[in-house]
């Protein structure tokens, strides 16, 4: 198939199992796989990381670097693939005065993001619980992405840019997963997480398939998990990239394809895969060992968008495999804005706003960091979610919904 790829500590566990051996909990657990390197990939071929497809997606020239993050193992290999890039020390990577705060950056919003790197190290590494899309959510990786939706989250905290960060100890966050698992034992009860396994969220802040482009950090988590057999890792993409095929999930890695009718995604996510291709790439994933499931994210309610679902969820009905149906579920999540986001996409993107800002169905609510979210007012989002559920049993009855949101 061809692609194109245009903390509070609540919840904490570190306890081992009683009556398990040092050496067999490190053994189980991955804990030794940490000295001895990753798994090797299933082929030594030219990787997708390396074509034009994927330099139009990341074309890094400047890295802004922790000294600390620069010098580790992972940090000297992300250096050494982007050797022409210019690399500037900063003391946090959070506090980044030319990227963080400048409102000048707005207007080169999309070029910031393809050209600039941050690597960082990750100093809280706080396993939360979640209990909707996954049952806890994993220290994270990265934070930011180099797609450029017009609705996402993750820049709110950020200012005026949001370029990927990677953080470049994460030989620390496997091994503080590694014992939070540990520590969990046999999940007891289904939910709607998952019947039987411990489902932990590795991309609440980043796209865990664009962080492939840049480093091992992905494939680091994914062999971890298919190590550990109560657990089961899960991530939210829009980025079909075939790198991932090459690993070993071993039915330990939930890949959630999220997807919108094609239209509202052309305006909406920008730089990302088309959604045909990411529905299509559903069976590859699943054969090379994931578990995959969709996020129909976010619902725009916008004229004419029932039938727009509709045809989106005839089409996956008509494309997708039997073995991909049999095991498929999927979450519905409507779309949240925010008000700082609003004033910066009028400054690159002022299109997208007029479909995603509607006061007339909106209403603000503070969130835990005190900004001011945008959601549908209540009656609004009640009314479409049971549209949207009443879509899928009509067009794509074998869909299961794990939770509307």
């Amino acid at each position: 198939m061809e692609y194109d790829a245009t903390d509070s500590g609540a919840g904490m566990h570190t306890s081992q199992p009683s009556g398990m051996p040092d050496d067999d909990h490190d053994e189980l657990f991955g804990l030794d796989e940490l000295r001895t390197g990753p798994e090797p990939r299933r082929s030594t071929g030219p990787l997708f990381r390396d074509s034009e497809q994927a330099r139009r997606m990341l074309s890094v020239r400047e890295i802004h670097a922790e000294p600390g993050a620069a010098s580790s193992s992972r940090g000297r290999q992300i250096l050494a693939r982007f050797p022409d890039a210019d690399v500037v020390s900063t003391d946090s990577h959070w506090r980044i005065p030319e990227l963080h705060g400048n409102k000048g950056n707005a207007e080169r919003w999309v070029r910031i993001k393809s050209t600039v790197l941050v690597l960082g190290e990750k100093k809280t590494l706080t396993v939360r619980p979640n209990g909707r899309s996954a049952d806890w959510i994993a220290p994270g990786a990265a934070n930011g992405c180099a797609m450029a939706c017009a609705y996402c989250y993750v820049p709110r905290r950020k200012g005026y840019a949001n370029p990927i960060t990677v953080f470049t100890n994460v030989d620390r966050i496997v091994a503080r997963l590694a014992r939070h698992v540990a520590g969990q034992g046999p999940k007891s009860e289904p939910n709607q997480c998952d019947p039987s396994a411990w489902v932990y969220d590795i991309g609440e802040n980043n796209d865990c398939s664009v962080d492939a482009l840049i480093s091992e950090n992905t494939a680091d988590l994914v062999n971890a998990f298919a190590r550990w057999p109560t657990a089961k890792a899960s991530f939210a993409t829009k980025f079909v990239n075939p790198d991932l095929l090459l690993l070993e999930p071993r039915g330990r890695t939930r890949v959630r394809f999220s997807v919108m009718p094609p239209d509202d995604s052309r305006l909406l996510d920008i730089r990302t895969s088309p959604v045909e291709h990411r529905i299509a790439a559903a069976a590859d994933f699943l054969d090379a060992g994931y578990e995959v499931h969709f996020n129909l994210s976010p619902v725009v309610i916008r004229p004419g968008w029932e039938r727009s679902w509709a045809e989106l969820l005839r089409h996956m009905d008509d494309v997708l495999p039997q073995r991909v149906k049999e095991q498929a579920a999927a979450e519905v999540i409507m779309l949240t804005h925010n008000r700082d986001l609003h004033e910066v996409n009028l400054a690159w993107h002022p299109r997208a706003e007029d479909a995603i800002w509607r006061p007339d169905l909106q209403q603000a609510k503070r969130s835990e960091n005190g900004s001011w979210n945008v959601r549908y007012r209540n009656a609004v989002k009640a009314a479409t979610v049971e549209a949207v559920r009443g879509l899928v049993d009509t067009h794509a009855p074998w869909l299961t919904i794990r939770y509307a949101f």
